[in-house]
């Protein structure tokens, strides 16, 4: 079998291996394919293995030696999957290996807004601390987690995971989910979303990017919400109205924002969350760490190896 990786760099930059794949067939990496190079570097490959790299109906007609297409991430918007049904070929994508590592991420954000370590160190370094009169100081307001209470939006593993961790730091826990759970309500109180935006203090989204989330946080929702609302995103980009929230956060409805996932990545020069002092912006790194993005690889191979055998596993199309 002829396989084919056409954006590999962002899922191994040089410290993973690519035997697995190596072992299933004869297979060619490239770290990235421009728009106009992808039906010449597909040939007559017969598994195509894309991260971002869109695979559309002009590419399946092109390259009809195509039989299987395996997604480097869980969303598999890149692909065209009408046209995958309409040749019979299952695209698989890799449901879940990132969930500690956005949890973490969440966290990590989260604890930077309260305690602006960075900047309190670098302060440090530039002599602030050896000449203060003091034997302590601090440049921005520093927040106790326990006590407040985290909305979150979307309570499957990933939010679920970040709801233990709030937990952890004595935080009251509001879930809002389109489906209950037995582990969910172990974790914390389900509740409308009305009300939780109402009552959460944090608002952290793990959801999915619906028709009815996107831009959930939008001028109508951000009214909602308490005054000095912190708003975390390591999920979807668009499930934010980035412009809304900017005006949150310049008139200060919004304390401050931590995302990690923006409309358009990369993000584009004139996002309007670049001009708010009080954004962490980070460039999609929650899935990034070497442990995650190894068995994200691992569930890559078992996805082809499973092909292979002619057992299909997370095929996310052909359901009819």
């Amino acid at each position: 079998m002829k396989i084919v990786i056409l954006d590999g760099y962002t899922e191994n930059p040089g410290d993973l291996s690519w035997e697995g794949f190596e072992a299933l067939g004869d297979l060619t990496v490239y770290d990235r394919t421009p728009a106009e190079q992808v039906i010449e570097r597909i040939g007559d490959a017969e598994a195509v293995i894309v991260n971002k790299t869109p695979l559309s109906e002009e590419v399946f007609a092109a390259c009809p030696s195509i039989r299987y297409v395996g997604v480097l991430a869980t969303g598999y918007n890149v692909v065209d999957i009408q046209a995958a049904d309409r040749r019979g070929i299952p695209v698989c994508n890799i449901p879940t290996y990132g969930t500690t590592a956005v949890a973490q991420m969440t966290m990590a954000l989260l604890l930077e807004i309260c305690h602006h370590a960075q900047e309190h160190s670098q302060a440090v370094k530039a002599g602030e601390w050896a000449s203060c009169p003091d034997w302590c100081f601090w440049k921005f307001p520093l927040i106790e987690l326990a006590g407040k209470t985290m909305g979150i939006i979307g309570f499957g593993r990933i939010g679920q995971a970040v709801g233990k961790l709030a937990k952890a730091f004595g935080m009251e826990v509001l879930a809002n989910d389109a489906h209950e759970t037995e582990s969910g309500r172990a974790i914390g109180t389900y509740v409308t979303r009305e009300e939780l935006l109402a009552r959460a203090d944090i608002i952290s989204l793990h959801c999915p990017l619906f028709s009815d989330t996107e831009g959930i946080i939008g001028r109508e929702n951000l009214a909602k919400m308490k005054d000095g609302v912190i708003i975390l995103n390591t999920s979807r980009g668009p499930l934010v109205n980035e412009a809304a929230l900017a005006e949150a956060l310049k008139s200060g409805k919004v304390y401050a924002a931590g995302v990690d996932v923006v409309s358009t990545e990369p993000i584009r020069p004139d996002n309007p969350l670049l001009s708010c002092e009080n954004c962490l912006i980070t460039p999609h790194i929650s899935w990034a760490p070497a442990a995650s993005r190894k068995r994200l690889m691992d569930i890559a191979v078992e996805n082809l190896r499973a092909f292979v055998n002619g057992e299909p596993v997370n095929v996310v199309n052909l359901k009819s």
